[in-house]
Parts: C-alpha cells; sequence; structure tokens
C-alpha cells in the first residue's frame, strides 16, 4: 500500500466528488456498458447482506436496498462521497466508512453473502491486499462482482476519427492526471493487465465465474453514433469495450 498516493487520491476525490453523485452506479456497470438487468449477475439479493467497495455517492447501495438486501455496508476513501452517500440512503438503514479498501478496518468476516465494487477497484494501490480482504469478509459461496475501465481501453487513443493504440500495455506501472475532471486534483491510477486482475483472485482463493467484455447496452440502440475523440464515446464503446466486469465465488 502506497500511504502517499492514497493520502493524494483521497484529497482529490474530496475535491471532484460533485463530479459523480449518481454516476458508476447500479444497475450501470460503467459507460455505456451492458446493466444488471441485461446480465443478470446478482440474482435474488433478498434479504442478502451486501458490501460495496468504492461505494461513492451510495446509489448502488440504494439500488441494492430496492432490490431487497437486508444490509447496506459501504466503504469509500473520500470523506465527500460518504457524505453524499449519508443522505442517498438516509430513509434505510446502514452502515458506512470512510477508508482506504486496501486496509483492514475490522470489518465482520465471513459475514456478506455478496461484496462488489462498481468503477472503484482499480483505484487500489495493493490489489492482493484488496482482494484477500473482500475474499475475509465473504461467506463460503459468496460472489464478488467488480467493473472497471477495460485495462485497454487507456491505451486506445482516438484523433480524427482513427482509433490508434497509445503507450505499453505491458507496462504496469501508474498513470498520474494533473487535473482529475477538470480540477485542480491531481490523481495516481495504476496500469494493470486483465490477467493481473483474474491471477490476483485466483491468488486470494476466489474461483472465477464470468468474464465479461461488456458489449454497448441495449439502452443505446439507435442512438446516434457521433464520431468523437472523447475519452469516452460511443464510438469508440461500439469497437471496442469501455468495461471489463468480473464475477468471482469463494469456495
Amino acid at each position: 500500500m502506497s500511504i502517499d498516493i492514497i493520502k493524494q487520491n483521497k484529497q482529490s476525490w474530496d475535491t471532484v466528488a460533485h463530479h459523480f453523485d449518481g454516476k458508476d452506479a447500479l444497475p450501470s456497470y460503467g459507460p455505456f456498458a451492458q446493466t444488471e438487468e441485461e446480465l443478470g449477475l446478482f440474482g435474488d439479493l433478498s434479504n442478502k447482506k451486501v458490501l460495496d467497495i468504492g461505494c461513492g455517492s451510495g446509489h448502488s447501495l440504494r439500488y441494492m436496498a430496492d432490490k431487497g438486501a437486508s444490509e447496506l455496508w459501504g466503504v469509500d476513501l473520500s470523506e465527500a462521497q460518504i457524505r453524499t452517500a449519508e443522505e442517498t440512503l438516509k430513509d434505510v438503514e446502514h452502515k458506512l466508512f470512510c477508508a482506504p479498501m486496501e486496509s483492514d478496518i475490522g470489518l465482520a468476516k465471513q459475514y456478506f453473502d455478496v461484496v462488489y465494487s462498481i468503477y472503484a477497484i482499480g483505484w487500489s494501490t495493493d490489489l492482493a491486499a484488496t482482494f484477500e480482504l473482500i475474499h475475509s469478509y465473504l461467506k463460503p459461496g459468496g460472489a464478488f462482482i467488480f467493473s472497471w475501465d477495460h485495462p485497454l481501453y487507456a491505451h486506445l487513443k482516438s484523433r480524427n476519427s482513427e482509433i490508434y493504440l497509445d503507450g505499453s500495455y505491458q507496462n504496469e506501472g501508474v498513470t498520474q492526471y494533473e487535473n482529475f475532471k477538470g480540477e485542480e486534483a491531481p490523481v495516481i491510477i495504476p496500469n494493470r493487465k486483465m490477467a493481473t486482475y483474474i491471477n490476483e483472485l485466483i491468488k486470494a482463493g476466489f474461483t472465477i465465474d464470468s468474464v465479461i467484455e461488456s458489449e454497448v447496452s441495449s439502452g443505446f440502440d439507435g442512438a446516434d453514433e457521433e464520431v468523437s475523440d472523447r475519452y469516452y464515446s460511443l464510438y469508440k464503446a461500439r469497437r471496442f469495450p469501455t468495461t471489463m466486469i468480473i464475477k468471482s465465488i469463494k469456495g
């Protein structure tokens, strides 16, 4: 775990949190990606105890409550996100914690039916430790489901409607952005190959159930495919998945 990176990212997330109120939350798995209604990875959530890693504004937990989950727990690095989540969940019982996902903060072990993370797990500075903790939180047979940028997507650039590969997929270093969401909010994000995510899950004791390189959601059927050089665009998403989604099971 890199304390310096976590501290910097926490400060920056507190600055940009307002940009993410209700964004990147279930039933969506990510930009232009298929939804939980299309994929059905969670199954029946009635009376399930769920833990959201990187709970953000709380909207995924709100979705879980609407689906009948009995206990709602969430962890997020950002105090600003936690404050928003408290408001989002004010009419349902919940337990939220402001902490890095890499840290053991004493959450109940072998307690949860489902642990999930929607577009947050890639921020972990110590993926092995994070997956080991998540494995420890789950009951035997429990499911861990997460989504994140497809690891190749960050290397796809678009210029004048032509998509090309930039940088090295083999380099698992970090990328630093000085102005996250246009704010003075520098962040550092690790670069990892898909194999790294899968292998670290296996090392932590999980069995891989599904690996999804998401198609564009059917909700965008018929949408105008405007040529765009933005990072996320329907034009790019129809040619390469923005999002990977992995479901694994604790044996």
